[in-house]
């Protein structure tokens, strides 16, 4: 067995066309650009699109496969440059009983699948072509089209206040799915937001694997949460495998933000943009202790204090340990020219963020930007909680 770093939710932006696929995203978001950026710089060894069903995606993949730089490998899953593994996924907006919105993640083997996947899906979304839209359905009847299709189906950000299955449709996933429906997910994907600590609060997520993604809208953004599977080889029935802890296949460490930088940590008021804590928001009954709006946006620490099981996190016996750590672009006096240089010395950010030594990064760009480094690594730097679509920050020097 062997240990890989995998980030399955990353979107494609334009196709080499020049076509947007997602909007807003970068424009230097395409699949070429993203698979050099993930195997150069960042050091990943699987990344998972999450926009494959669009035609113009699809069309992408089939030319670097006829480039030769795309190569089906025999358990599902292309490897580029014979490099880095890409799993081709499509994020599906579905729409639960009472209005609410939510994303899922389905992850199919290869691109076969992906193009039938994407003629059934047709008929249920308005324009294939562009990324998430809405199919118009719940997630109870897309897990049972998607079951035909020997699927990876992974619920995204769940708890965030826009399209998390718990942070807008739900208090329990058995309200919206049977024990069928519920046995056919994968994995749940935590989101920016929230951690392990937070969501094992939830008795029924004991039975699933965690995963931890970047949900990137740009190059930069890649890997800025992450997972270490261990697999035998880096392929979709192997990660199939990990995600439900088989033939000693498994998710072995999840890295990720402190939630407290995810942009709906905390609760937000539209009127007045103040971030507020939850004895704050409980005392005042849901009304801004600011400015008495009720113009709200709920975090995801309120929300999962209103449907927890537990006071305190209770974890089962197989759940992986949980890594804060920051990506170096959110570290204070890393910009391009540092990020560069470090680069140049190490060679990814996996390399920087896992393998080089303080020592080493000092020499290179001085002790005290090292320590900062060093701190986001270790999950020791001081931060002001974000929320309400505001990224939190580090507060430099503390």
């Amino acid at each position: 067995m062997q240990h890989f770093f995998a980030d399955l939710h990353i979107h494609v932006g334009k196709s080499e066309s020049g076509k947007w696929i997602k909007i807003p995203t970068s424009g230097r978001l395409t699949l070429r650009n993203i698979l050099e950026e993930a195997k150069n710089r960042k050091g990943m060894h699987i990344i998972g699109i999450v926009d494959a069903l669009s035609p113009l995606v699809i069309a992408d993949i089939e030319q670097l496969c006829q480039e030769g730089l795309l190569e089906l490998t025999a358990s599902g899953g292309y490897q580029y440059k014979k490099a880095i593994t890409l799993l081709l996924g499509a994020e599906i907006e579905t729409v639960e009983q009472g209005g609410g919105l939510a994303h899922t993640l389905i992850f199919l083997p290869d691109i076969s699948h992906i193009k039938s996947f994407s003629d059934t899906m047709k008929k249920y979304i308005r324009n294939i072509n562009l990324s998430s839209q809405n199919a118009h359905i719940p997630l109870k009847k897309l897990i049972q089209i998607a079951a035909g299709f020997h699927p990876i189906i992974i619920p995204a950000h769940v708890f965030t206040p826009f399209k998390g299955l718990f942070g807008a449709c739900t208090d329990r996933l058995s309200h919206l799915l049977s024990d069928k429906e519920l046995s056919s997910i994968s994995a749940i994907e935590l989101g920016l937001s929230a951690d392990t600590f937070l969501a094992d609060r939830l008795a029924e997520l004991a039975p699933f694997s965690f995963v931890t993604n970047s949900d990137a809208h740009s190059l930069g953004k890649i890997a800025r949460e992450y997972n270490i599977l261990r697999l035998a080889e880096a392929s979709f029935a192997e990660c199939k495998l990990a995600f439900a802890r088989k033939q000693a296949r498994l998710v072995a460490a999840n890295y990720g933000l402190d939630p407290h930088l995810g942009k709906y940590h905390c609760t937000m008021c539209l009127e007045c943009d103040r971030v507020f804590t939850a004895d704050v928001f409980s005392k005042t009954s849901k009304i801004c202790p600011y400015c008495n709006s009720k113009k709200i946006i709920k975090g995801v620490y309120d929300r999962i204090n209103e449907i927890a099981d537990y006071e305190e996190s209770v974890h089962p016996s197989y759940r992986p340990p949980y890594h804060y750590q920051i990506p170096l672009e959110f570290v204070p006096g890393v910009g391009k020219k540092v990020l560069a240089k470090l680069l140049n010395a190490f060679g990814t950010e996996m390399n920087i963020l896992h393998a080089a030594a303080k020592a080493d990064i000092a020499n290179l760009i001085g002790e005290k930007l090292a320590s900062e480094i060093d701190k986001a690594r270790s999950g020791g730097a001081a931060i002001e909680a974000g929320g309400g679509g505001v990224y939190g920050r580090i507060i430099k020097g503390r």
